[in-house]
């Protein structure tokens, strides 16, 4: 099924959600350094990784859900589009949370409460980056149609179900060389 929300032909939102990932991802790890170091830089660093991590996980969420809103009703990929978009739903409002219990805080040090929440939703986002494979590499949601080891590229405005290549296939040199 290929994806509504594209940019620069691919689908939108597998490209917005890797900074927000890392970033959330990076301030548990980061807290864990303050933690072992009791150097409040570390906070800092978390405090700000949480803040830029949600504003990207918001913008990441509206492609997502013009996708989900596109899968066919009934189907094994609209029930685990939508535990992956409430998932990490949950995800962005517990990391949230712990912004709300750092941010009056000297050098926004983690309370254990905005650490352990922080901790739970480190957890669930592994659990939600699952499905979300899930959904794209077994269920080809956000994948072209006819998509194949020899489709062309994404820019060049013809559909998936063409063929580059050699052996007789179509093969457009000039393309081949700028994007290949």
């Amino acid at each position: 099924m290929e994806s509504q929300a594209k940019l620069a032909g691919h689908a939108a939102h597998p490209i917005l959600i890797v900074f927000p990932l890392g970033l959330l991802s990076t301030s548990v790890l980061f807290d864990v350094v303050y933690l072992l170091t009791n150097n409040p830089t570390f906070a800092q660093v978390s405090y700000w990784m949480i803040v830029a991590g949600l504003l990207g996980g918001l913008v990441a969420t509206l492609p997502g859900w013009v996708d989900w809103f596109a899968i066919p009703s009934r189907t094994r990929a609209k029930r685990i589009g939508l535990a992956h978009g409430m998932g990490n739903v949950l995800v962005l409002i517990l990391f949230a949370i712990s912004w709300l219990f750092r941010r009056d805080e000297i050098s926004y040090a983690p309370s254990v409460i905005a650490l352990v929440v922080s901790f739970v939703a480190f957890a669930l986002v592994g659990f939600t980056g699952w499905l979300g494979g899930e959904l794209v590499n077994r269920l080809g949601v956000g994948v072209d149609d006819g998509a194949h080891l020899n489709a062309p590229n994404s820019l060049s405005g013809r559909p998936a179900t063409d063929i580059d290549g050699e052996g007789g296939r179509i093969t457009d040199t000039e393309e081949h060389s700028r994007f290949a």
